[in-house]
């Protein structure tokens, strides 16, 4: 049997066991179609659509039945599929990436053990440079492929991460200390929707798309396509260090791009085998897996990626600080760059509320990878009337959070909802924000120290409440697991929106809860963000279709999105002949040498016919070109 009849007559199986019958022939045809159009718009995720919508999902699911995808092996270290961390293995004291004693290597450590990994180079930039030309050797050809042959690798990635979730899980989390469970939503889950979202969508998304062209030029055809970059650049942040790398490989190949990712120097331990699997999945479909490279190292590493003359867009995540470092960086070579600064995004509860329901969403907000997300809930607005109550419900379920080393063999059971942190002087920062905000009167419930009964970088879950514009901590990210509770005083819509507007530069999401949806959509509508959800949060990250991105000191650019696939190419207006032989021609009064005496009235005759409003404005125009043409 096929690979294709396999696949067929596995699903098949599956469908008569659901409905309950021996073969096909037992199921009535309108059932079929219903079937067949069922599972194309769960592929394609779309509405009840138009013809060429139920079309294109049909295609896709043609596709994807009749060309199924290879399972890739990508070798796998022990210390990635087996080893938890055992306990003979002592931690250091304190992680140091730079070993005086191993020149050029930088060390990779578990943030929740303190324990060594192993280390990986520490490039040069000319490391970088070498990395980025043998990528954009390798684009030359992708860019000739067609958007099936990108599909193919994008579903075989897939394919891998579905089968081996768990696996790509244990390598988050030993690498950032988070539970597995927050990398499962966090890191896998969101990758494997923004592939299914680009082979749905992305094509139709580059497709060129058409324009008007106006009277004047009648006989032209006008669109926009959508050319491939080159080499992308990224810059990826430390906080999940699986999806911010897949994130832009999936967006740049499908594109028809090269995508060269500098990972962070303290999540660098998992790059090599996260990229693997990018690069088998093109190996094995016929392409050069140099399309796909991983630069590794300190601020100089990341300073050549953006200085390299291969690399033809910057795509960078991180603070404010070093975003405007690569913005000038950049700028050197008038180079594009996008910026995803970070945020403090406001979680808002009005008054009508139910708190029972809230609590989750505040609870998941502030707390999922210890606070370390960029659209983390770091501001929360809870009206004067419900504060009290919302306040006596949400402390026990904070104190009953537990925090420990997330994987089993670590001398912990692995029922963990909190991890470690991964940078010790996030920790810091996080200190000096409580202290500020504790002596200049909020009240702190609970939490607000290191956890004393764990060796790695632990900071406990904290509450406070009576935050205020005043404090640090109402304008400067923490990127910790802290709550903060901003009372909206009398219940007002007015003074929620201005507490949220006015005591913070960051814009990049933000959600607010109301019984009534039009309240929440009228408040929601008045925020300063890049991003908004009515009675929900997170879902943009699951809504692949959606730009993801801020505004003020959140940075500017896009990823996801139609926006966001586009933002991975160059925007080129093309015109054509739209009728064969026909072309436009110059007017002799207009041609050079232009005739002194009929050029400008055979000009104004023109603008007459095609923008004056009036009729007789329009005929004026008319004589005008037959008295000077």
């Amino acid at each position: 049997m096929s690979g294709c009849s396999a696949v067929v007559a596995s699903a098949g199986e599956i469908l008569l066991g659901v409905l309950g019958v021996e073969s096909f022939s037992d199921v009535p045809p309108s059932t079929l179609v219903l079937l067949v159009l069922s599972s194309a718009f769960i592929l394609r995720s779309v509405p009840l659509p138009s013809l060429s919508d139920l079309f294109g999902a049909i295609s896709l699911l043609s596709e994807y039945l009749l060309h199924p995808v290879p399972a890739i092996a990508v070798e796998c270290d022990p210390s990635i599929s087996e080893d938890d961390g055992v306990e003979d293995k002592v931690g250091a004291s304190k992680i140091d990436l730079a070993d005086e004693s191993q020149p050029g290597r930088l060390q990779c450590y578990d943030p929740s053990t303190l324990q060594r990994l192993g280390s990986v180079r520490a490039m040069t930039a000319r490391d970088v440079n070498e990395s980025c030309a043998r990528a954009s050797k390798a684009q030359a050809s992708w860019s000739a492929t067609t958007f099936a042959q990108r599909r193919l690798v994008l579903r075989t990635i897939q394919r891998y991460v579905v089968s081996n979730a768990e696996r790509i899980c244990r390598a988050s989390s030993r690498d950032s200390g988070k539970p597995k469970v927050d990398a499962l939503l966090g890191e896998v889950m969101t990758t494997c929707e923004k592939i299914r979202c680009i082979n749905a969508n992305g094509e139709g998304w580059l497709r060129p798309e058409f324009r008007p062209v106006g009277p004047m030029m009648m006989h032209k055809t006008a669109y926009v396509e959508y050319v491939p970059f080159g080499v992308l650049g990224v810059i990826a942040p430390w906080n999940y260090p699986f999806h911010n790398m897949l994130n832009h490989v999936i967006s740049g190949l499908f594109s028809g791009n090269a995508v060269v990712t500098k990972v962070s120097e303290h999540t660098s331990w998992s790059a090599d085998y996260f990229s693997r699997i990018c690069r088998e999945a093109l190996r094995v479909h016929g392409h050069d897996p140099e399309l796909v490279q991983v630069i590794t190292g300190f601020g100089e590493a990341g300073a050549a990626l953006v200085d390299c003359s291969h690399v033809d867009k910057v795509i960078f995540t991180g603070s404010p600080g070093v975003g405007r470092k690569v913005m000038e960086g950049a700028s050197k070579n008038l180079k594009p760059v996008i910026l995803e600064l970070g945020g403090k995004d406001p979680m808002v509860f009005c008054d009508d509320v139910k708190i029972k329901d809230v609590i989750p969403w505040a609870m998941r907000g502030c707390f999922q990878n210890s606070g370390q997300n960029c659209c983390g809930v770091e501001r929360l607005f809870v009206y004067e009337s419900i504060h009290d109550e919302f306040l006596d419900k949400i402390l026990p379920k904070v104190r009953a959070l537990r925090q420990g080393v997330p994987l089993a063999t670590c001398g912990n059971t692995g029922d963990v909802d909190c991890g470690s942190m991964i940078m010790e002087g996030q920790m810091d920062i996080v200190q000096e924000l409580i202290d500020d905000a504790v002596q200049k009167g909020a009240t702190l419930h609970c939490g607000g120290r290191r956890n004393p009964a764990l060796k790695g970088q632990f900071y406990e879950p904290t509450v406070l409440s009576g935050v205020t514009p005043s404090m640090r901590i109402s304008r400067e990210e923490v990127f910790g697991p802290v709550m903060c509770i901003v009372e909206v005083p009398n219940d007002d819509d007015d003074a929620c929106v201005a507490l949220v507007n006015d005591t913070c530069e960051f814009g990049l999401g933000s959600s607010v809860y109301s019984a009534r949806g039009d309240r929440s959509a009228k408040i929601g509508s008045r925020i300063r963000a890049g991003m908004f959800t009515s009675n929900d949060f997170g879902v943009n990250y699951l809504i692949q279709s959606l730009p993801f991105g801020g505004v003020k000191e959140s940075g500017f650019g896009r990823f996801a999105g139609p926006e966001g696939l586009r933002g991975c190419c160059l925007e080129r207006a093309v015109v054509k002949d739209r009728i064969p032989g026909v072309r436009t021609t110059i007017p002799s009064p207009i041609d050079y040498p232009i005739d002194i005496n009929k050029g400008l009235p055979f000009g104004i005759g023109l603008i007459k016919l095609f923008y004056d409003e009036s009729l007789w404005g329009k005929i004026m125009g008319i004589l005008g070109l037959i008295k000077n043409g």
